[in-house]
């Protein structure tokens, strides 16, 4: 079984192909010798004037040398810069492989040619030299950094090396693999001879200390790339080494199906599960298959955000983290790269939809949504983070970064997983517009659509065969979806692998026509219900707001049955619903926006009823609507009835509803259209639960549930200064108002932050503050609401470094805020614009002194005073 190849399946007009093209776009107009331009100077060869790409890709310090690991003059001596240089290069000559292979073009076939032949030129001027252990040793920077790894020196000294090394021999195999340029085999074929006497020339022991530094020790996937050497070579030393490069402990607690993900650099482990999957494949070894199996069930969901992102800060948290792990800097975009990856490989080796299902969530909504919806000759355009905190933004560019290398690739192949088949087989796993030809059946099938703008999705068969036809259907659809043969409806659902499965003599001209629904549903993460995701289909909805703390929305007057919601309207790709207007998370916009929503309703409402009747919280914050909704939705109306009948009884025996307020909930949920159906409720007293009959809902509520007054209702009222961001940026004072008091109360306290409860009035000072209030009524119930508020009344720290590189300086503004974190940091000179800092830039010097401006704004709105360094005057 195995997936087409890009040149095989060609994109049309569709939201993927929208960042197709802008992607393709930088592949042509951009200049190889830029990318060559830090392998040239590191071989002392002729730069031709070209500046290298910038930030992580950019020369090194200019008296830093290319020296062995003999000659290294040691890390208080040493002047370095920009030790991962070459990785992009790596990243650059995939994607122009890749492009070639998806187009067609001869332009992306002679930059890819280019490429390869300079590098081919550096590895030989290199060895010329005879400074290093091996003439297959290519690199951007000597030889050092991967000696001083085996010393064990720290991120800061190094960076990664083999990560390096890794991205520059996935570019050589791919340029061979997709254009036949065998010079590139013969290159990356001695770059594996050097990388391999030199990792088996380092004990095991040793290598599994090297493995566990964090960054330092990153190899990428070197265990994938030797091994892709071995397949294509036939030798047996690239596949030792690729078995040199395995984390032992680590392999073996995932293989035994132990946790070993809490805490870990998230893109420094993904991509050895990518190269456990080609071991696998070649040796048939079945540990590598098991780890990546169990692995990724610690993964998905339970540490993955709603658009298929995972991490905070690069790193993984805990088991079922996902809404306490929600920060400024979820997702990081490689990290999404290689789990598209390893689902592919996945669902290769099992045919499990899942690895399907989560390959379109994460697609669909990181990857194409990390891409900008621009045009640009210099950058990628793509983002590094694609954070979900409340108020992000997608910050794109990252040029020379990972994730801008990565994005590179990533948006010159979304044809990639649409197609998969095997013998008189066909899968169709993505709904994305495209044109595929199949050699074995001599013809070709059209995907026309819409999708994921609706959910009308036709094939165009284009050949006469008799094969399986397997259509995915996601499991938000699996209810509902309809399918078309020749335009006449079969009685046709899925299976338990998530299929519909045609199995027939198809002839040229037949068409095959897939329904599915779009519902608007409310996605709970898993650790907290309360917090959940909008989504329309298959894609998730960003709701666009200034704000920078957390958006409540009250959504249970307009819950159908199965969780979905109604009331929306549509504009282009735009929805409004629930008080908001959302944007797709595949727009490649840059409004600020939120990904998740808390749900806040304070009334028991139904959709089409309600009973007027509040949403009281326990202590645990449990309510009736809270727990009614707690899982999405519900599969039959009878389930509904049961979960509502339920919960009331529990609120009732609880002190939270009244009889009569009780009663009257029952009765409204009779009455409720949840199903578009409304019912006549009658409430007796018994212990049998709810029964239906006809157009008529009995329920029997229990003697000792409810008591006969109603208890009290409070809320927290809050006086203060609230920017727009949703932050107070001045103490606010916070009150319990008593809305109904039932029969009398007996006390009302506060408690903030979890600390021991007070009648007083609270004023709150910085932070993130979760305040509590409880009313006590005569009766002794206790009824209890919670608000959060966030106060940050101080403006970030600022400061400036200057680094001196001769006839330049390197300019870097560090900015702290431990409240509502920094937001941006903004510079000028007398020259320029405000402009926002994004990485250390270089400024080149004047005759004169220059003045640079700088200020830092958090997340809040506090903007700190201007500030400024002087930068000097040239000198010699």
């Amino acid at each position: 079984m195995t997936f087409f190849t890009l040149g095989e399946v060609g994109l049309h007009d569709g939201v993927h192909a929208r960042a197709q093209e802008q992607m393709l776009h930088l592949a042509r107009v951009y200049p190889v010798d830029r990318v060559l331009a830090v392998f040239r100077a590191n071989a002392g060869m002729d730069t031709r004037d070209a500046l290298p790409p910038g930030n992580w890709e950019d020369f090194g310090h200019p008296e830093e040398q290319p020296w062995s690991g003999s000659d290294y003059p040691g890390a208080g001596v040493a002047q370095t810069a920009s030790l991962l240089r070459g990785h992009y290069a790596g990243h650059f000559l995939s994607m122009l492989a890749m492009a070639h292979a998806s187009t067609g073009s001869s332009l992306f076939r002679e930059k890819s040619d280019h490429l390869v032949a300079g590098l081919a030129e550096v590895q030989e001027a290199l060895a010329a030299t005879g400074r290093f252990s091996h003439p297959g040793f290519l690199a951007a920077y000597g030889e050092w950094q991967f000696t001083r790894l085996e010393d064990l020196a720290p991120y800061g000294e190094i960076w990664a090396p083999w990560y390096t090394c890794h991205k520059i021999m996935a570019g050589l195999l791919d340029a061979y693999q997709h254009t036949g340029n065998k010079q590139a085999l013969d290159v990356v074929t001695a770059m594996g001879h050097w990388a391999a006497r030199s990792i088996l020339a380092v004990d095991r022991v040793q290598r599994q200390r090297m493995w566990s530094l964090y960054i330092a020790g990153e190899y990428g996937g070197m265990n994938e790339s030797l091994t892709v050497l071995h397949r294509i070579t036939g030798e047996q030393t690239f596949l030792d080494a690729a078995a040199a490069f395995e984390m032992d402990t680590w392999l073996a607690g995932a293989v035994a199906g132990h946790d070993v993900l809490d805490g870990m650099h998230a893109n420094q482990h993904l991509p050895m599960l990518v190269g456990h999957l080609a071991q696998y494949e070649v040796t048939g070894d079945r540990r590598y298959l098991d780890a990546v199996l169990n692995l990724w069930d610690q993964i998905v969901p339970g540490r993955t955000f709603a658009h298929g992102g995972t991490g905070e800060g690069e790193l993984w948290g805990p088991a079922g983290a996902v809404a306490r792990f929600v920060g400024r800097r979820n997702a990081e975009s490689c990290a999404t790269y290689n789990l598209l990856k390893i689902a592919r490989g996945l669902f290769t080796n099992t045919r499990d939809v899942k690895y399907a299902d989560y390959a379109e969530r994460a697609s669909l909504n990181h990857m194409v949504g990390s891409r900008a919806d621009v045009v640009s000759d210099s950058s990628p355009e793509v983002v590094y983070m694609y954070p979900v905190d409340p108020g992000a933004v997608r910050e794109y560019d990252n040029v020379g970064t990972c994730c801008g290398g990565t994005g590179l690739e990533s948006h010159v192949k979304h044809q990639e997983s649409i197609w998969f088949a095997g013998p008189g087989e066909l899968y169709v796993l993505q709904y994305v517009p495209s044109r595929l030809s199949w050699a074995d059946v001599d013809g070709e099938v059209v995907l026309d659509t819409r999708y994921p703008r609706d959910g009308q999705i036709t094939l165009e068969i284009g050949f006469t065969a008799s094969i399986a036809l397997h259509l995915r259907i996601p499991p938000w659809a699996r209810d509902g979806a309809v399918v078309q043969l020749n335009g006449s409806p079969r009685r046709i659902t899925a299976d338990d692998r998530g299929f519909v499965t045609i199995q027939r003599e198809f002839r040229a001209g037949d068409t095959v026509t897939l329904v599915l629904p779009m519902p608007l549903r409310l996605v709970p993460t898993p650790d907290d219900p309360a917090l959940v995701s909008l989504e329309h289909g298959p894609t998730v909805l960003l709701a666009r707001d200034d704000a920078t703390t957390t958006l409540t929305v009250a959504p249970a007057g307009a819950r159908l049955l199965d969780g979905s919601i109604t009331g929306f309207e549509t504009d282009g790709d735009l929805v409004t619903v629930l008080g908001h207007t959302f944007e797709p998370a595949w727009s490649g916009g840059d409004h600020r926006y939120h990904a998740y929503l808390r749900l806040d309703d304070a009334d028991i409402v139904f959709h089409g009823s309600d009973p007027g009747v509040p949403n009281r919280r326990d202590q645990d914050g449990w309510s009736v609507i809270g727990a009614l909704w707690a899982d999405g939705g519900h599969a039959t109306i009878d389930d509904f009835f049961t979960a509502v009948h339920h919960n009331v009884v529990r609120a009732a025996r609880g002190g939270l509803l009244s009889r009569s307020e009780a009663e009257a909930v029952l009765i409204a949920a009779s009455s409720s259209t949840v199903d578009g159906v409304s019912r006549n409720g009658l409430v007796r007293t018994g212990d049998h639960g709810v029964t239906v009959q006809g157009d008529r809902v009995v329920w029997e509520l229990p003697a000792d549930a409810g008591a006969e007054s109603a208890a009290p209702v409070i809320r927290i009222d809050v006086t203060g200064s609230r920017a727009s961001s949703g932050w107070y940026t001045s103490p606010p004072t916070c009150t319990v108002t008593v809305v109904s008091p039932g029969p009398g109360l007996t006390s009302l306290e506060t408690s903030r932050d979890g600390i021991e409860w007070t009648p007083a009035d609270l004023t709150l000072g910085d932070g993130r503050h979760r305040l509590r209030a409880r009313a006590t009524d005569v009766s002794g119930r206790v009824v209890h609401v919670a608000r959060e508020i966030d106060v940050d009344t101080a403006a970030p720290r600022v400061s400036a470094r200057v680094r001196s590189l001769g006839r330049s300086v390197e300019v870097t503004l560090d900015a702290a805020d431990e409240v509502s974190g920094v937001d941006r940091v903004q510079w000028r000179t007398a020259e320029t614009f405000w402009g926002v800092f994004q990485e250390p830039f270089t400024r080149a010097l004047h005759d004169q002194p220059q003045t640079l401006e700088f200020t830092a704004t958090d997340r809040a709105g506090n903007t700190t005073a201007v500030q400024t360094v002087t930068l000097p005057a040239l000198t010699g």
